[in-house]
């Protein structure tokens, strides 16, 4: 694997400026936590693609950070374009699907 989204994240972050929120369902949402285990990637990275790629939410400052396991796995792969497709609300497009049936999730 390699860090794709990490090499050229100052251009992928001009992607994300002014993007619209993705849209979570319950069954989407893994905790930060979670996100480390999977990843292994540290809490640092994650909450910093996080804010870079606007893959996550959090009701508030005391509030727990909820991140799109879909949107994580796609920033993991580097694939920007299923990123934007699954932002603009197109869960069936083959290429978000793919991402959702790699993690057991339904669209």
């Amino acid at each position: 694997m390699t860090n794709a989204p990490i090499e050229d994240s100052e251009s992928l972050s001009a992607v994300a400026i002014g993007a619209w929120p993705i849209l979570m369902q319950q069954n989407d949402i893994i905790t930060l936590k979670e996100a480390v285990h999977r990843t292994g990637k540290s809490d640092r990275t994650l909450r910093s693609w996080c804010k870079l790629f606007r893959i996550s939410r959090q009701t508030n400052s005391g509030a727990p950070i909820e991140i799109s396991a879909p949107a994580l796995e796609m920033v993991m792969h580097g694939d920007m374009e299923a990123l934007e497709l699954l932002r603009s609300g197109n869960r069936h497009h083959p290429r978000v699907r793919r991402f959702f049936d790699h993690l057991g999730l339904s669209v």
